[in-house]
């Protein structure tokens, strides 16, 4: 924990493996069965998970990993008062069913019930955002070097809205748009869209629906280091280490919006 430059090359290594894990069942005939909760789950899915798993115990044997496909099997994993790990092996499971590009494998460190270092890669796009604390953020595209990246302030020609497709509800997020100037909407699946709002390319993503907690935790560390804030609808910080791991509704913005 004290390198935390290290730490977060470790945790991007291991994503960016389970990621060409995940291209290579994309690029094939998979089948897609069904969870407990009615959710889609591929091989993708549990062979990104069980890698990452498997390398962030050998990496930090004394810090508990959560994982949504093994707490979705019924695995409690007992998190205490320090830090553990989220893990989202391939949020956005329905873009990878579909054959669309907006698929990400997301590492999440939560400390004091905050996020503080995160990835999230998207493999297809290979596009690579990471963060280890404040002014940290980056992005790195393909083969190039990654570069930092900030949240900016509200455009005066309107807010960039981005929100999902499948989830949400759209009412609410219509009566927000008119109650703000806005520019236009970015449809983008999974983490994808913390990720737009940390490079400035967004300027607000409102989340109303359920979300866990390893949904939100990698993008939302990678969005608070470029200066970014994830609020729930009353306006407090989204934090982490709750009852089933369960968000509430909220608002990830960049700065000063």
């Amino acid at each position: 924990m004290e390198n935390r430059a290290e730490l977060l090359a470790h945790i991007t290594r291991l994503a960016e493996e389970a990621g060409a894990l995940i291209l290579e069942i994309y690029n094939s005939d998979f089948n897609v069965r069904q969870k407990g909760d009615g959710s889609p789950v591929t091989m993708a899915d549990e062979a990104a998970e069980a890698h990452i798993m498997a390398g962030l115990r050998k990496l930090t044997p004394k810090i508990p990993s959560v994982g949504e496909e093994e707490s979705s099997q019924g695995i409690n994993i007992e998190i205490g008062s320090g830090p553990f790990w989220l893990v989202d092996p391939l949020d956005g499971t329905n873009e990878f069913i579909n054959r669309r590009d907006e698929f990400t494998v997301n590492i999440g460190l939560i400390e004091d019930g905050r996020p503080t270092i995160g990835v999230v890669y998207a493999p297809a796009k290979d596009v690579t955002y990471a963060a280890a604390g404040p002014g940290t953020a980056t992005r790195r595209q393909c083969a190039e070097l990654a570069q930092p990246i900030h949240a900016r302030s509200m455009p005066e020609t309107g807010a960039v809205v981005t929100a999902s497709r499948a989830h949400g509800d759209q009412k609410k997020i219509q009566q927000l748009m008119n109650a703000r100037a806005i520019n236009r909407m970015i449809i983008t699946g999974s983490s994808i869209k913390f990720c737009l709002i940390a490079a400035g390319e967004a300027d607000i993503y409102p989340r109303y629906g359920h979300t866990r907690e390893w949904d939100t935790a990698a993008a939302h560390a990678v969005l608070s280091a470029a200066g970014g804030t994830v609020r729930t609808l009353a306006g407090d910080e989204l934090t982490y280490g709750k009852d089933s791991f369960l968000n509430p509704e909220f608002i990830a913005q960049g700065c000063d919006s």
